[in-house]
């Protein structure tokens, strides 16, 4: 065959080809498998509160542990004023020497918190921040301790230790956090997100093998997030935490 005979031979074949990724997939009746591979991109973005402790000095080396905050339904807009109204961000307000840098993203109107705009934000606070990768706690309140469970279940390497405050999980994800720390905290006659839900998730990452911490106020309907907040255990428990390589 004349190398004439070979590109032309060549340029139908690559014609063909072409061709054939325009076919529909299913050629003939019935049921087949098929594949396909695309590249996406997905642009997120956050506003947030950022407290940087008193002893905070950007020309030192030292790493600082981190708290991510996530607000409740309440706080949702574009008013990052309303993020103070609850938890670490209202706390520091009048603690100036609180021993770790607090973020607290606020989620917009009408939406529930993103895992991965969550995640996006810590890749940037670990750019531009001297954070310990170690020691990265994620808590949150209502709608935030709905997004502390699935955030960290999402990303479970992330995160030295978490607790979410009167939310619920996807059980079926539970397995995930078996080698994450948990504090869970829920009022016992909550009125908003029934008890059974975090205690279905407790439960379930018990019984993966999980390290998981359960407190009840006996009578407290939804605010459990005051009480818990305003413990100095919570944050003595979170420095006793550092990240771990995920166990078998």
């Amino acid at each position: 065959m004349t190398k004439r005979s070979l590109f032309v031979v060549a340029l139908v074949t690559l014609l063909l080809g072409g061709c054939a990724m325009n076919r529909p997939w299913t050629l003939a009746e019935g049921q087949h498998p098929q594949a396909f591979e695309k590249q996406i991109s997905k642009t997120v973005r956050s506003r947030f509160l950022l407290y940087l402790p008193q002893a905070y000095d950007a020309a030192v080396t030292k790493k600082w542990p981190l708290i991510i905050f996530l607000h409740g339904s309440g706080e949702r807009g574009d008013d990052l004023e309303q993020v103070k109204q609850h938890g670490p961000p209202k706390m520091v307000q009048s603690n100036a020497d609180f021993p770790f840098i607090v973020v607290s993203p606020q989620a917009p109107a009408d939406t529930s918190w993103d895992s991965d705009t969550v995640n996006a934000l810590l890749d940037e606070l670990m750019a531009r921040l001297p954070v310990d990768a170690d020691r990265i706690y994620l808590t949150g309140l209502s709608l935030g301790g709905y997004g502390t469970w699935n955030i960290a279940a999402d990303h479970p390497e992330r995160f030295a230790a978490i607790a979410p405050i009167c939310g619920a999980g996807e059980t079926d994800n539970a397995c995930r956090l078996k080698n994450v720390p948990i504090w869970a905290f829920h009022g016992g006659s909550d009125s908003v997100v029934p008890l059974k839900d975090d205690q279905d998730m407790v439960d379930a990452v018990k019984a993966c093998g999980g390290d998981v911490k359960f407190t009840v106020y006996p009578g407290v309907d939804h605010d459990s997030w005051t009480r818990t907040y305003a413990n100095p255990a919570l944050y003595q428990w979170f420095l006793q935490h550092k990240r771990v390589s995920a166990k078998p």
